[in-house]
């Protein structure tokens, strides 16, 4: 798999969300990027990178994400160029094609992509997936609706959640949605 690679040349821009810090990164044209500040595969920005404030893409991404938590957008639209496997590209362009609160099982994800019986390689792809938020793949959970993995934790895929319509009345890996019309956001 592509990741973005050390020499790269790559613009970056750490941004606050109510839900903490975020690093966006971007080629010329598109995000590469988007992680948790204390994510664990949060790539350290090398000496190829340069801090980007006024990057035109970086900026867009910023404001999106900005009037999407605001309640003010519901889809993104900033170029996404996302670096990976054809297997991994399947699965994150079946991530974009999810609207804004739904939500699917890793096996309905492979389903949608034709291989029903990739349900792990799917899960492993959607675990790689280098542009949180913008490839919404915290609208995956478990096919009984519990939380299930997330790279910037299980609080924070509850909030997404939350923020999208889904109510969870706790934080751990076997809760379950609750479905009562009062979600609440977080914020």
């Amino acid at each position: 798999m592509k990741r973005l690679a050390a020499n790269e040349a790559v613009a970056y821009l750490d941004t606050d969300t109510p839900l903490g810090g975020l690093r966006l990164a971007a080629s010329d044209d598109a995000l590469r990027g988007a992680w948790f500040l204390d994510q664990w595969d949060l790539p350290p920005p090398s000496p190829a990178w340069r801090l980007a404030p006024g990057h035109p893409v970086l900026g867009q991404a910023r404001d999106e994400l900005a009037q999407w938590f605001a309640g003010q957008r519901r889809e993104f639209e900033v170029a996404l160029d996302p670096q990976g496997t054809a297997f991994q590209q399947a699965v994150w362009q079946a991530l974009l094609r999810l609207p804004f609160g739904a939500t699917c099982s890793y096996g309905d994800l492979a389903q949608s992509i034709g291989r029903p019986k990739s349900v792990r390689a799917a899960a492993q792809a959607i675990g790689r997936n280098p542009i949180s938020i913008f490839i919404p793949c915290h609208r995956v959970i478990g096919r009984d609706t519990s939380l299930t993995g997330f790279g910037g934790g299980l609080a924070r895929k509850q909030a997404l959640l939350s923020h999208e319509g889904h109510r969870y009345p706790g934080r751990g890996a076997r809760t379950r949605r609750v479905d009562d019309g009062q979600a609440e956001l977080p914020w």
